[in-house]
């Protein structure tokens, strides 16, 4: 099993895109997170969903998350009115993450050592074997890797 073969579709989102609309993608499609792509197509980062979380949480809440409990419902419902008029870059700018990558040829055990080394949900997968940094083909997520890894259930 290759990275080529694993690489799947994956939502994007430029830099200059809507960091609201960019939430509502997250929610809509149940993302781990979403990749940001320059005007070429070309990946350039990864916003992980809990990056989303962690710029519409007030900094004093995020620095004692005891103090979340004096928000009532209505006050959360409104904490994505935030990310209105904010862009992705305006994300980004906070606390960038870099993209993992890997070639065309990597196999399951080496996707999932760079996820983890990158604690990331996805990574790009290039177009090329033996480059990261050719066009990208697709990406593989985390429930796409364990699908594949994962035993499949016996019939008893």
């Amino acid at each position: 099993m290759r990275a080529r073969d694993l690489a799947v579709e994956y939502p994007i989102v430029e830099p200059d895109s809507s960091a609201l609309d960019a939430a509502r993608l997250v929610a809509e499609h149940r993302l781990a997170g979403l990749i940001v792509v320059d005007s070429d197509r070309w990946p350039i980062a990864v916003i992980p969903g809990s990056q989303l979380l962690r710029y519409i949480i007030p900094p004093h809440v995020r620095d004692d998350p005891a103090l979340a409990r004096v928000y009532d419902e209505h006050h959360a419902d409104r904490l994505c009115a935030k990310l209105a008029g904010k862009s992705v870059a305006d994300l980004l700018a906070e606390e960038r993450t870099a993209l993992p990558a890997v070639d065309a040829q990597a196999t399951a055990m080496e996707i999932a050592s760079i996820m983890a080394a990158n604690r990331s949900p996805v990574v790009a997968v290039s177009s090329a074997p033996d480059r990261t940094d050719a066009p990208m083909i697709g990406v593989i997520t985390v429930a796409h890797l364990l699908d594949r890894l994962l035993p499949r259930p016996t019939a008893d």
